[in-house]
C-alpha cells in the first residue's frame, strides 16, 4: 500500500488505472468529493458522530474500540462493494478527510483481501487545496461568445474533437445559464462538486497553449464561477459568433421544442417582466398554437438585447466572426492563431 500526491492520484485516475473510493461519511461525500469517486463510507453519519464524541470525552483508545465495534459487521460489505466495481488490472484508490485512520484502515482490509491499494496523501483536504490552486494558476483563456442560439456548446464540442482544449462550464454546472437552462438536465451539483470538476478539467488542460471556455455570467443557475478564475475570464479575449437570426431560431426550436408546453410556459413566466406584457402575451399565444418559431423569436428579442449590451461594454476585447453553422465556426476558430484584425462587424484573420 503506497501513499501518493494529488497530482499522482489524479494522473492514475485519469488514465483509468485507478478506481477511486471516498471512505468519509455520506454527508461529507454529498457536500463534495473527487470527481468519479464512489462512496464507500467506513461510518455512516450517526456513527461518525458517535466516534467523534467518544474521542473527545473518553480519548483515542476508547474511540478506536468504539469504531472497531461499529465497523466489524461491515467488513464483508466493504470488500464486496469494492469487488463489484473494480475492473481487472485496476488499483483501488482511497481517501478520507486528511488521509488518516479511515482510509488507512480500509486500505489495510482491502490489501489483506488481495487488492492493490493507493492512498491519497492528505486526503480530501489536500485535494481541495489543489483544486483551489487550479483557479489561481494563470491560463491563456479564449471566451467563446455570441447571442443565444449561436450553438456555442456545439462549437466547443467540435473544437474538442479537433484537438483544441475546451471546458464546457454549462455541462459541469448542469445548467445552460438562462431561464430555460435547467430543462431536461440533472439537478445541479453542489458548489464544491462544481469547483472540483472544473478544477480537474483545468488540470487536464494544464499544458494547453490556450483553453476555449464559454462566455458566461459569473452565476450559472445556482452555482458561482470561482473568483480567481472569474478574474482571468474578465481579462480574456472574447471571440463572438455572428450567426444569422434564422439559424439561431432553428437551433433553439431544435434544442427546446421537444419539452412539454407547460414547462416552456414556466420558463417564459420567469422572464415575463423583461419580455414586457405585450411580448409575453404574444409568446404564450404562439406557444398555445404550437408556433415554436415565434416563441423563440420573441424570447430572442429579450436575450439579444441583454447579450449585445454586455458585449458592447467589453467592446475592446471582442472580435466577431461570421458563422453559418457550428462546423463553420469551429473551422474558423481552429485557425485563429495569427493576429486578429477588426473588419467591420466580423473578423479577418491576418
Amino acid at each position: 500500500m503506497v501513499t501518493v500526491s494529488v497530482d499522482e492520484f489524479l494522473s492514475e485516475s485519469n488514465g483509468g488505472t485507478l478506481c477511486t473510493f471516498d471512505v468519509r461519511s455520506p454527508a461529507e461525500y454529498a457536500r463534495g468529493s473527487i470527481p468519479n469517486a464512489s462512496s464507500l463510507p467506513l461510518f455512516d453519519d450517526a456513527e461518525r458522530e458517535i466516534v467523534g464524541i467518544t474521542y473527545h470525552t473518553e480519548g483515542r483508545t476508547a474511540a478506536l474500540k468504539r469504531g472497531l465495534e461499529l465497523v466489524g459487521p461491515k467488513l464483508r460489505w466493504l470488500v464486496e462493494h469494492v469487488e463489484a466495481r473494480v475492473l481487472p488490472g485496476q488499483t483501488v484508490g482511497l481517501y478520507c478527510w486528511r488521509g488518516g485512520m479511515r482510509s488507512a484502515a480500509v486500505g489495510w482490509l482491502l490489501q489483506f483481501y488481495g487488492f492493490d491499494v493507493v492512498l491519497l496523501r492528505g486526503g480530501y483536504k489536500a485535494f481541495r487545496r489543489f483544486a483551489l490552486a487550479q483557479f489561481e494558476a494563470r491560463r491563456t483563456l479564449y471566451l467563446l461568445s455570441g447571442c443565444t442560439g449561436a450553438g456555442k456548446t456545439a462549437v466547443l464540442s467540435l473544437l474538442a474533437a479537433r484537438g483544441e482544449a475546451t471546458i464546457d462550464l454549462e455541462a459541469l454546472a448542469c445548467h445552460r445559464g438562462s431561464a430555460f437552462g435547467a430543462l431536461g438536465l440533472s439537478p445541479q451539483p453542489t458548489q464544491q462538486n462544481f469547483e472540483n470538476a472544473l478544477a480537474v478539467e483545468l488540470w487536464r488542460n494544464r499544458a494547453a497553449e490556450r483553453i476555449w471556455i464559454e462566455d458566461e455570467s459569473r452565476r450559472i443557475g445556482t452555482l458561482t464561477i470561482p473568483e480567481a478564475l472569474w478574474q482571468q475570464m474578465l481579462a480574456a479575449p472574447i471571440i463572438a459568433l455572428d450567426v444569422p437570426l434564422d439559424r439561431r431560431i432553428e437551433h433553439l426550436v431544435q434544442e427546446y421544442g421537444s419539452f412539454p408546453p407547460c414547462e416552456l410556459a414556466q420558463c417564459l413566466a420567469a422572464i415575463r417582466e423583461r419580455l414586457g406584457a405585450e411580448r409575453y402575451a404574444r409568446a404564450l399565444d404562439a406557444l398555445e398554437r404550437g408556433d415554436l418559431y415565434s416563441v423563440a423569436q420573441l424570447a430572442l428579442e429579450h436575450y439579444d438585447k441583454a447579450y449585445r449590451h454586455s458585449l458592447r461594454k467589453r467592446a475592446e476585447r471582442v472580435r466577431w466572426i461570421e458563422a453559418e453553422s457550428p462546423e463553420d465556426a469551429a473551422s474558423k476558430l481552429c485557425i485563429l492563431k495569427s493576429p486578429v484584425v477588426r473588419s467591420h462587424n466580423a473578423v479577418r484573420l491576418a
